[in-house]
């Protein structure tokens, strides 16, 4: 039996520290087959297009953000990364700014990550998990505001069972095609949640939100696969195979 951790949406660095800490300590401890982040690992907020003309753009913390993304995806054992619609940002700012550095070797984001240090893998298309089931990041389709259904609609429209973040929400949702009373297909959307501090997500008006701190598990048989999504409570402390962490 495998056991495949899935992560999403650090945004570091507007990560909770704590939920981060406890996570890791988890991953490390219970030794998954495989740890994946599902995308937005760094927040990229000073060449985001919404700080152009505010302090943020000055703020000059890209450097230090960066090095304390890598130590975090260090500490959580992460080995594949999909692409994100933040992460994303660094292209596309070089792009649009400053084309002249576009294929500078430092700019790309596996190297500024250092990924291959971190022996990450990183995959600018959804990548196989395990049988029948592909990691997107969830930007590449509608966004529901309903838990699951993001991953769901996905999953419909590509024909495999999805594991997505993007949303903040954590879900799970299934839809099940029969024929004669025998099931033919099933497919699954599921939605790990974040890792992120609420608290620092300064763009949300009076902080109001439908998001869930969490992440996933796969765990797989063969080609037998079982979504679990594990829920991180306000105090930071989630529970596995009955044993509670972070306490």
């Amino acid at each position: 039996m495998e056991a495949i951790v899935a992560i999403s949406d650090l945004q570091v660095p507007y990560h909770d520290k704590r939920a981060v800490a406890n996570v890791a300590a988890f991953i490390k401890a219970f030794k998954p087959s495989k740890v994946v982040s599902v995308g937005d690992e760094m927040d990229f907020q000073t060449i985001s297009r919404w700080a152009q003309g505010t302090p943020l753009e000055y703020e000059r913390s890209i450097a230090r953000n960066r090095d304390e993304t890598v130590a975090v995806l260090e500490s959580l054992r992460v080995e594949h990364v999909i692409r994100s619609n933040h992460t994303d940002r660094l292209y596309n700012t070089v792009m649009m700014r400053a084309p002249g550095l576009l294929g500078l070797p430092e700019l790309g984001l596996e190297n500024f990550l250092r990924f291959p240090q971190l022996g990450i893998t990183y995959h600018k298309k959804p990548y196989e998990l395990a049988y029948g089931w592909r990691l997107f990041h969830g930007d590449e389709g509608n966004i529901s505001q309903n838990s699951g259904t993001t991953a769901l609609n996905l999953a419909k429209r590509t024909g495999v069972s999805v594991v997505c973040g993007h949303t903040h929400r954590m879900g799970l949702s299934h839809h099940t095609e029969a024929v004669a009373g025998i099931p033919t297909r099933t497919l699954w959307g599921m939605e790990v949640g974040n890792l992120m501090d609420a608290k620092q997500a300064g763009y949300l008006k009076a902080g109001i939100n439908n998001w869930q701190q969490g992440f996933g598990i796969l765990w797989v048989d063969g080609k037998s696969v079982t979504p679990q999504i594990i829920p991180i409570h306000r105090d930071g402390t989630f529970t596995v195979a009955g044993k509670t962490w972070g306490k």
